[in-house]
């Protein structure tokens, strides 16, 4: 992404902290193999912008998979970035998604709660509806707000936050996410992405001490054009 391109998919900037609309298909951190990261990238933009002669400091709050969309959320300071990982860890912080779905739930609403386990190796999540070893439960809310001829629209609110929780709940529940074949969609889409996208934040500032909501607009391309 060149310098207007990130400039212009900030959603939330202060002191404290720098909200941005990750495209999918972009890492939010570095891996070994040295991609290009949403990390790096905004840390560049910021040195650049700000003039910084030395390095910029920015803390990785949450992460999105690399093929997920939407608001990510990093600290500009560390002590935002020690109280922001205190509120997703006491779950003071509510997260909203919108997912794509190619097929329709049986219920308009409901709430999804099972025993997720982490195969690391595999980068997959499996779930079981009692606890055995190593899993977490998880609990996932989704409500469909609307559809058009092929596809419904969810909104999402998980409750805990697991490893591809929501997407494996909706897979549970017979409605895969539009281009997740991992979890049971039967095509991918063109972009290479899924139909997944962070939607919102809502919290209280770390610093500031007062309740804020972002909002991140959906993706104007796509499956994503039916809704948008």
């Amino acid at each position: 992404m060149n310098y207007e391109e990130v400039k212009n998919r900030i959603l939330f900037e202060d002191n404290h902290l720098i909200a941005f609309n990750k495209p999918a298909g972009i890492l939010v951190q570095p891996n070994p193999e040295g991609e290009e990261s949403l990390e790096i990238i905004l840390k560049e933009f910021l040195k650049l912008r700000d003039q910084k002669p030395s390095n910029v400091y920015l803390g990785v709050i949450h992460r999105l998979d690399r093929n997920v969309s939407g608001l990510v959320i990093f600290a500009k300071t560390s002590k935002a970035l020690a109280r922001m990982n205190e509120l997703f860890k006491s779950r003071e912080m509510k997260k909203t998604y919108y997912a794509i779905v190619k097929n329709k739930p049986k219920q308009s609403e409901g709430k999804i709660e099972s025993y997720l386990l982490k195969d690391s190796k595999n980068n997959i999540s499996k779930s079981f509806s009692n606890s055995v070893k190593g899993s977490k439960l998880s609990q996932t809310m989704y409500r469909l707000i609307c559809a058009s001829e092929s596809y419904f629209l969810l909104e999402i609110t998980p409750l805990t936050g697991r490893h591809h929780q929501i997407r494996l709940h909706l897979s549970e529940i017979g409605i895969p996410i539009a281009g997740d074949l991992k979890y049971g969609a039967a095509r991918s889409n063109k972009d290479g992405g899924i139909s997944l996208h962070s939607k919102s934040l809502e919290f209280l500032h770390p610093v500031k001490k007062e309740m804020i909501k972002i909002d991140c607009p959906m993706p104007n391309y796509g499956i994503w054009q039916y809704f948008s």
